[in-house]
């Protein structure tokens, strides 16, 4: 009797841990499909949407003559790469779109990611469209300001990390510059990896 009573608690054991690892879903995704798009990356290479289906991606914003918020968004991306590394996560593409994309060009971005330990992650650095594309693509898929004033060098954007799933989907969007709560980006992600 006391066998059978093991048995019955270890089988519902199993169960319960089995069930408990399928049920598991993205919180309040927000299910917004990026539309398809080709743009130049760092190399002079062509990334479009379907090139980056199948792959989970992280997705920011920014420049590379930013003063200000940029660099430690950069920098906060290359914290949750090695958090990834460390989880044993692996197959997260990471893509910045330039918000000033008449000053980025290919050289420019090697320049800017050089600087940074994701030079040698699954990065894309992508530029190649107009100012007025890049602000109508952000608005459009992101819903995320992207504005370049007609004075200075500094554009205005926003500093938010987007997921995004196998799909184009955007699931999520996390702070990105300050509190950038990186052990939920990386749930998120092994859920979406499993899924």
């Amino acid at each position: 009797m006391e066998r059978v009573k093991k048995w019955w608690i270890g089988s519902l054991m199993t169960m319960l841990i089995v069930l408990a690892g399928c049920g598991q879903e993205i919180e309040d995704p927000l299910n917004w499909q990026v539309e398809s798009f080709e743009y130049m990356n760092q190399e002079e290479e062509m990334v479009s949407l379907e090139d980056l289906k199948g792959k989970v991606w992280m997705v920011d914003f920014v420049f590379t003559s930013c003063e200000t918020v940029c660099p430690p968004m950069t920098y906060n991306m290359t914290k949750l790469n090695e958090a990834l590394e460390e989880e044993g996560v692996e197959d997260v593409q990471f893509v910045s779109f330039s918000v000033d994309p008449t000053v980025d060009t290919p050289q420019k971005m090697k320049e800017f990611m050089s600087g940074y330990d994701l030079v040698n992650a699954d990065w894309q650095f992508l530029s190649g469209y107009s100012q007025d594309e890049i602000e109508t693509f952000a608005q459009e898929n992101f819903k995320a300001l992207v504005r370049k004033p007609e004075e200075g060098t500094q554009v205005d954007h926003g500093t938010y990390f987007y997921l995004v799933d196998q799909e184009g989907k955007i699931m999520k969007a996390y702070p990105g510059f300050q509190n950038v709560p990186t052990e939920d980006i990386i749930n998120d992600i092994k859920i979406l990896q499993k899924s």
